[in-house]
């Protein structure tokens, strides 16, 4: 293993780290719950309801199109917007790995403590 580069399951996690980052925002949230339908949406329509500006929502969009969670689509004039389910399903793997992490370390200290 080189400084630097985790291997195993640590490597593949931190590689995700983009994602979650994407994800530690409740805007960018806001705008996934937005598109979890489907549904195309336009900027326009992926502002409606919020006090942001319109280059604030691009600004979301485009940190969420870089992290693979939204795609954008251009048609005439408009960029639309769609959710990219399947880096929403690399999210939840990554947590599901996480979760038997801890619920393996847990029974190791259970079982340390119980000796």
């Amino acid at each position: 293993m080189s400084p630097g580069r985790p291997d195993g399951v640590a490597g593949r996690l931190s590689r995700k780290a983009p994602l979650f980052a994407a994800l530690g925002d409740g805007t960018r949230l806001t705008l996934l719950m937005k598109l979890a339908d489907g549904s195309l949406l336009s900027i326009t329509r992926l502002t409606e309801g919020s006090a942001l500006t319109r280059q604030a929502i691009t600004k979301h969009l485009r940190i969420l199109e870089d992290a693979g969670l939204v795609r954008g689509v251009r048609r005439g004039r408009e960029n639309l917007f769609q959710l990219e389910a399947d880096s929403l399903r690399e999210a939840r793997e990554a947590l599901d790995i996480i979760s038997r992490e801890w619920d393996n370390a847990l029974a190791r200290l259970k079982a340390f403590v119980e000796e």
